[in-house]
């Protein structure tokens, strides 16, 4: 799981969500879809969180949600992007315990076991580095508290990345983690228990172009290392779009996402390599 070199570009991932917020919340309807089955397998987990960290926050449309369902807690949204954070300052209430902070979820700027629930919506799909970032989340995490997530798993869009592979040689979908890849990288970064199940999700559209304008709106556009930089020309396009139609006869398209729900327990700060951490209460006199 871990990386050696990039695969995505940090800047271009910014850059593309900045562009996409004032439309963002018009195509984020498989946000809303994970973020409603989040909350589902939430459900049965016994919560009180006084400090929610809403990591890939947007807009603040779940950070808002959040809110509203745990009433007593104090929800940070954070984002890469700056624009999408201004949008969610500008729509949170008066007095609302929300806050914006902006950065790179590899590193969070936020003190060793401050959070009681770490709740992350679509944002492991933008992650280079996963073990990295889940250890930073175990970090963030009080002892005992939650890290919920949804993401996509190896299934999602190969039926996008089938019909680009027939119609030229470029990456234009990125390549996402087995579930049980994602567990096993839970527990190497310290994380308790992990419960993880898959559901699905089938999406149609009619042409490519207004599968590329929900794409565009939601800046889930390819920002990855190894796209073709020079433009896609109409033919590409028209390939892509024809491989895509095959075997329908209905004449849309259709796009299948393999969606991955999990949550684990935070364990605490895990010590450097060389250092040792000891409960002062178990040192007794000799």
């Amino acid at each position: 799981m871990a990386t050696t070199e990039s695969t995505l570009r940090l800047r271009d991932v910014r850059r593309r969500f900045d562009r996409a917020a004032c439309q963002f919340d018009e195509a984020n309807f498989v946000h809303d879809a994970c973020f409603a089955g989040l909350l589902e397998r939430l459900g049965p987990v016994t919560l009180a969180p006084s400090r929610i960290l809403d990591l890939g926050a947007a807009t603040g449309r779940g950070s808002r949600q959040l809110a509203k369902i745990y009433r007593k807690s104090r929800v940070v949204s954070f984002d890469v992007s700056g624009n999408m954070l201004k949008i969610a300052r500008k729509r949170k209430p008066l007095f609302s315990g929300l806050t914006e902070l902006q950065g790179n979820a590899m590193q969070i700027p936020l003190q060793t076991g401050s959070i009681d629930l770490v709740f992350a919506n679509l944002l492991l799909p933008w992650i280079d580095d996963l073990p990295v970032c889940l250890t930073e989340i175990n970090r963030v995490l009080k002892k005992g508290g939650v890290f919920a997530f949804a993401t996509l798993g190896p299934d999602s869009l190969l039926e996008l990345r089938r019909a680009w592979s027939s119609a030229d040689d470029g990456r234009h979908v990125n390549d996402f983690p087995d579930m049980h890849d994602v567990g096993d990288a839970l527990v190497r970064a310290g994380l308790a228990d992990p419960i993880l199940d898959v559901d699905y999700l089938s999406v149609t559209y009619r042409d490519s172009g207004s599968l590329y304008r929900d794409l565009t709106a939601s800046g889930a556009r390819n920002s990855l290392v190894e796209r073709r930089e020079t433009l896609t020309g109409k033919n590409r396009f028209r390939n892509m779009e024809q491989a895509l139609r095959q075997g329908r006869g209905d004449g849309y398209l259709l796009l299948k996402l393999e969606l991955v729900y999990g949550h684990a327990w935070g364990t605490g700060p895990r010590p450097k390599a060389g250092e040792y951490l000891l409960d002062p209460a178990s040192i007794t006199r000799r």
